[in-house]
């Protein structure tokens, strides 16, 4: 999704909130028909936006709520926990990811994860100790790793996972898309 595409779907959900906020005669004076006060339903627009949660991403695809920081420098409590796994992904990938290994798992398939977002420092050190893809390695020069925005995971798949993720991950905004690396998955959508 672009972030024209996802900045207007977010207008969107803000005018639907505020515009269920016109005073009725059962609701308090200053609170719309549920309750909620005009000052409240701003304040939560904005916290889920400044919170990694709207989706939206910039021209060059980083997500928007994590632009600020820069790639490989994202505070911990900006991120989002996958599950019980002890990986961190920018909010939507996380919970995508979520939906797709619990899918996988109906399934009878078994995906675990063995990277996920990188610092800085940690993408020096794959480099270093991996080589640069450019140069025939495994890492992408630090600084410019999709694992520095926590949009890449690197997955743990049998051939059975693999085949699955080929025709699923898709459905799950995940895309494979480094020759080389069929473990590594990025968060497109």
């Amino acid at each position: 999704m672009d972030a024209i595409t996802a900045t207007g779907q977010r207008i969107a959900e803000i005018r639907q909130l505020i515009g269920g906020l016109a005073p009725t005669r059962t609701a308090p004076a200053g609170t719309g028909a549920g309750g909620t006060s005009f000052a409240r339903a701003l304040e939560l627009a904005v916290d889920e936006t400044s919170t990694g949660t709207s989706g939206a991403r910039n021209a060059q695809g980083v997500p928007a709520d994590l632009a600020r920081y820069g790639n490989g420098t994202i505070p911990a409590e900006a991120l989002q926990k996958v599950a019980t796994t002890g990986h961190k992904l920018w909010a939507p990938a996380a919970q995508s990811l979520e939906q797709l290994m619990a899918a996988a798992a109906r399934d009878g398939v078994k995906i675990g994860i063995t990277d996920s977002y990188r610092s800085y420092d940690a993408q020096v050190d794959v480099a270093r100790r991996k080589g640069l893809y450019s140069q025939g390695g495994l890492a992408a020069k630090p600084g410019t790793s999709p694992h520095g925005w926590g949009v890449a995971v690197d997955l743990d798949l049998d051939s059975t996972a693999q085949a699955w993720m080929r025709t699923n991950a898709g459905r799950f905004g995940f895309v494979e898309d480094t020759p080389r690396e069929p473990w590594h998955w990025v968060y497109k959508s």
